[in-house]
């Protein structure tokens, strides 16, 4: 996203809710992102635990792991 959609994007979040609810719609992304990260981390435990117990080849893990990386980051920039 570019400065220029994140401008308009506050522009009308200013517009619809007002002034004083930006802070707390901010706070709710800023925990609601918390919460994705969170997520994404506990499932990648669980999946490596999981391949542990059950002597899943590493290397599908690893693999594993790195789609759930781009996920998180591809949510990463939404929230950005």
């Amino acid at each position: 996203m570019g400065f220029s959609e994140i401008i308009f994007i506050l522009f009308m979040v200013l517009i619809l809710f007002g002034a004083d609810k930006l802070p707390s719609i901010a706070r709710g992304l800023g925990k609601a992102m918390r919460q994705l990260r969170d997520a994404t981390d506990e499932i990648k435990t669980e999946i490596q635990r999981g391949a542990e117990k059950a002597g899943v080849d590493t290397k599908i893990v690893e693999e594993t792991q790195k789609e759930i990386e781009k996920m998180k980051d591809s949510m990463g920039k939404l929230g950005n």
